[in-house]
């Protein structure tokens, strides 16, 4: 990506001063709007300033959407990256659908002292979703955080809290919640279309290379602030190739594939499931095969969520493999007289018992839309990912990470008894097998994490019993001066 050189940060500077006073004929900017009455309560019809944090990857994603948007009657202000030299993308989106770059601020504590900013949209590593999240609500903002919306499950839950007492808007970045063909697969499952559904299974089947191996600590890039960079999370010395992206596999920072792609399939599944709570327990079990790279997080993984009626499986594959059922990432939900297989974000196939198609469901939304919809009515039950399911269905991964992280090695030849006799899960168990050995692992001489078996209070959202290990991986220490409150 093009770095945002000195000379295009000068004609930022300059023309954002009066990105807010240009009048456009087509009414995208209204020139006779005072700051403080954008985002007034209950206005439909106030045009929204909003700031977008994290534009690297997918933020440039909520620049496109926000930016000049007629409909939604939204403009983007302000773009927030500790390094500037990733912006360049994002603040030409801008100024090529606005007529003028956005500010451009590198430090999210400057950014949230301007009270002309309504909303903020966050697409950060994950390690920050949370406390700047918090910030936002507490500085007067309206918050799109991306997935999963927490690091861990304690944090998540305190945004959900800051939400309700300030009475914020918060959404999810889970977008298959706003996809038309998505709600009518889940509407048809919750009908009883296939009968009574005991299972879901998610499904993350998505190549991950290696990302190589440094024998010293690197240099972030010159253009980043390393120290905001790591916020919240410990400071330590770069021990990988690349500090963008790669963060996803290192436990500091990110949640591995199951809280990146996976907490997509999860959400979808505990939503399938028709599951407002936490399950009652929680396994994991998985290794980094194939391939020894600075990545700490699973590569291959298998976790099994019990509620009280139903199971969750969720099955997390980087190495080749074929599909099941025909999806790869996605869903797959089990009913006593059939089944539905959900491939991608936004449709589903309904099969019978013997595997007819019986009915499909196709169609698209506009997530963004929804949110702008929500905030405007100030109303966060019009939300179709309220900060509550994101809370829920992210503290699904960290719980599944959580009991990995605290397996212990073991020899493949304990593996297919590694659940017990849960016979879906065995199976989950045996495909995998035939996976890595399909990719050439010997599993004779290697061996894999075998997480515990932990009980959960779905009530208090910890485990139970002799669980203060697990327990103390629910929250985590924070640096001075980015610590995530404990409580409202």
């Amino acid at each position: 990506m093009a770095r945002f050189d000195r000379r295009d940060f000068l004609r930022a500077s300059a023309s954002a001063s009066g990105l807010l006073a240009l009048a456009a004929a087509d009414g995208s900017l209204l020139a006779d709007e005072k700051p403080d009455d954008a985002g007034k309560r209950g206005d439909v019809n106030s045009q929204l300033r909003v700031a977008v944090i994290g534009v690297r990857g997918q933020g440039a994603g909520h620049v496109s959407a926000y930016a000049g948007n007629k409909k939604m009657n939204t403009v983007v202000t302000h773009i927030c990256d500790v390094d500037e030299g990733v912006i360049g993308k994002a603040m030409k989106t801008v100024e090529d659908k606005q007529g003028a770059a956005p500010t451009y601020v590198k430090d999210i504590r400057k950014l949230l002292e301007n009270k002309e900013i309504d909303l903020v949209s966050i697409a950060t590593p994950n390690h920050w979703h949370a406390l700047a999240s918090i910030w936002a609500m507490q500085a007067g903002k309206d918050v799109y955080v991306e997935k999963p919306v927490s690091h861990n499950v304690k944090e998540g839950r305190m945004i959900v809290e800051f939400a309700r007492k300030l009475d914020r808007i918060c959404q999810t970045g889970t977008q298959s919640r706003s996809q038309k063909g998505m709600r009518e697969a889940i509407e048809y499952v919750h009908g009883g279309k296939i009968g009574k559904v005991s299972l879901a299974r998610g499904l993350c089947y998505k190549p991950r290379g290696s990302i190589g191996k440094v024998t010293a600590p690197t240099e972030p890039p010159k253009t980043c602030d390393y120290d905001i960079w790591c916020g919240p999370a410990p400071m330590k010395p770069l021990m990988r190739a690349k500090l963008h992206y790669d963060w996803h596999w290192a436990w500091d920072t990110g949640n591995g594939d199951l809280g990146n792609q996976g907490i997509h399939e999860m959400d979808k599944a505990r939503w399938g499931l028709g599951k407002p709570g936490l399950p009652r327990s929680v396994q994991s079990i998985g290794g980094r095969f194939g391939y020894v790279d600075d990545g700490e997080t699973a590569n291959t993984q298998i976790i099994v969520c019990e509620y009280d009626d139903a199971e969750l499986i969720f099955e997390v594959r980087g190495l080749a493999t074929p599909d099941l059922k025909g999806a790869k990432v996605g869903n797959i939900f089990y009913g006593s007289d059939g089944y539905v297989v959900c491939p991608n974000y936004s449709s589903g196939i309904a099969y019978d018992k013997e595997g007819t198609k019986v009915a499909e469901f196709k169609g698209g939304g506009d997530h963004f839309e929804n949110f702008v919809k929500a905030v405007r009515a100030r109303d966060h039950k019009l939300l179709n990912a309220d900060i509550l399911e994101g809370h829920l269905s992210s503290a699904l991964c960290h719980l599944g990470n959580i009991s990995y992280r605290l397996g212990k090695p073991m020899s493949f030849e304990h593996a297919e008894k590694a659940f017990g006799e849960d016979a879906e899960a065995h199976d989950s168990v045996k495909r995998m097998l035939e996976h890595l050995k399909d990719n050439n692992l010997a599993l004779g001489t290697t061996k894999y994490r075998h997480g515990p078996k932990l009980a959960i209070d779905p009530a208090s959202e910890k485990f139970i019993g002799d669980a203060k290990a697990a327990n103390d991986m629910l929250f985590r220490e924070y640096r001075k001066g980015f610590e995530v409150p404990a409580k409202v």
